[in-house]
């Protein structure tokens, strides 16, 4: 398991700046945001105030805002390790046996 520097609270409240900064970026109100991505308001203003938000919410938002496609990106990278076969440790043929002379 990977040692991070970061706990799950510093990376949402990273999350939340964001997306309350690309929602501003956008010229869009928190009642804009709710109404074009069928999120509830009170739920994206929970979203923006503790982090609070269920992921097809964080995902509806993502897409009005552009961003779904880093959701898929990160999703990619959470592929499990291919499976590895007897073939790949295949080292080629056995060693043959020497004669002496």
């Amino acid at each position: 398991m990977a040692i991070s520097l970061y706990t799950p609270q510093d990376v949402l409240t990273e999350v939340c700046q964001r997306f309350k900064a690309l929602r501003l970026a956008s010229g869009l109100t928190q009642e804009g945001l709710a109404m074009r991505s069928g999120v509830s308001l009170g739920s994206l203003k929970r979203f923006e105030t503790n982090g609070q938000i269920n992921f097809d919410s964080l995902l509806r938002l993502a897409l009005v805002l552009g961003r779904l496609d880093d959701f898929h990106r990160f999703a990619e990278t959470l592929a499990p390790p291919s499976q590895r076969t007897l073939d790949d440790f295949d080292e080629g043929p056995p060693p043959r046996r020497g004669r002496r002379t």
